[in-house]
């Protein structure tokens, strides 16, 4: 269980650092998600892709630091489980499937993690 905890916090962060890399790399938001420059829209995704990156430095922070590992796990938890919340409820559009199945298979570091400060 020691070494798995910082490995599934680092499947965590890996999963968050595609959308995270939108932030450097602007021309990924149109590829991932289909939005051209210039609307609203892709503002609104450029500034998630910063949040996203946080989200990867609280993983990386929280495979280094248990102090770490509860904010981590809220955080990550809330971004995943909202996503996968609002996917089902907007009838689960096939553009964004990848992007769900990620968060799906994400669920199970995600437990690990939860369960390592629920215990701890």
């Amino acid at each position: 269980m020691t070494a798995l905890v910082p490995a599934s916090w680092g499947l965590l962060a890996l999963i968050h650092v595609m959308p995270a890399l939108a932030l450097f790399q602007p021309a990924l938001l149109t590829r991932l998600y289909g939005v051209e420059p210039g609307g609203a829209a892709y503002l609104l995704l450029h500034h998630r892709a910063a949040l996203f990156l946080g989200i990867v430095v609280l993983c990386v922070w929280a495979a280094l630091s248990a102090p770490a590992r509860p904010v981590a796990a809220v955080v990550t938890g809330i971004s995943m489980i909202a996503f996968l919340l609002l996917y089902w409820q907007a009838g689960s559009p096939a553009a964004l499937r990848t992007i769900a199945i990620a968060d799906l298979v994400g669920l199970v570091p995600l437990a690990v993690v939860t369960w390592n400060v629920i215990r701890a």
